[in-house]
């Protein structure tokens, strides 16, 4: 298999390894230095930014569905759709409701570990589907 070929393989395999919620696995195919970009801010790097990335999500069932995925060098994009039922999302309930988004990641793969990833998610649309309502905001005084 190319590197290519196998670094693919490696992002496949992380997004299914979120949505089995498999924590300690998605640790072992990250470097100790990993980063994430556009997640929550000021993860730590490595393992311990997965663990606590999976501890802003609180109780989730989700299914992430692959839609493409694109290699170059040592860089692998994914573009995903998730459907998921969680209690509430960045602090708006759910009422029950389903959510469904989609997102795409890069993440650079370095000797077979995934060193950085970078998300753009739909989290947006994802609020308005759980009823958020967003107003202008009012016209601050000059002085």
């Amino acid at each position: 298999m190319s590197s290519i070929e196998s670094n693919k393989a490696i992002a496949r395999r992380f997004l299914e390894l979120v949505s089995e919620h498999k924590i300690e696995e998605l640790c072992e195919m990250i470097s100790p230095s990993w980063r994430m970009h556009g997640g929550p801010p000021a993860l730590p790097a490595g393992p311990e930014g997965i663990r606590t990335l999976f501890g802003t999500f609180g109780a989730i069932q989700q299914e992430w569905t692959i839609e493409d995925v694109i290699a170059e060098g040592d860089k692998v994009v994914v573009r995903a759709t998730n459907t998921c039922a969680q209690e509430s999302f960045l602090g708006i309930p759910s009422h029950g409701r389903p959510q469904r988004f989609t997102a795409m990641f890069i993440h650079q793969i370095a000797d077979g570990k995934i060193v950085e990833t970078w998300r753009n998610a739909d989290d947006l649309g994802r609020l308005l589907q759980l009823g958020a309502r967003f107003e202008p905001g009012k016209p601050q005084a000059s002085a």
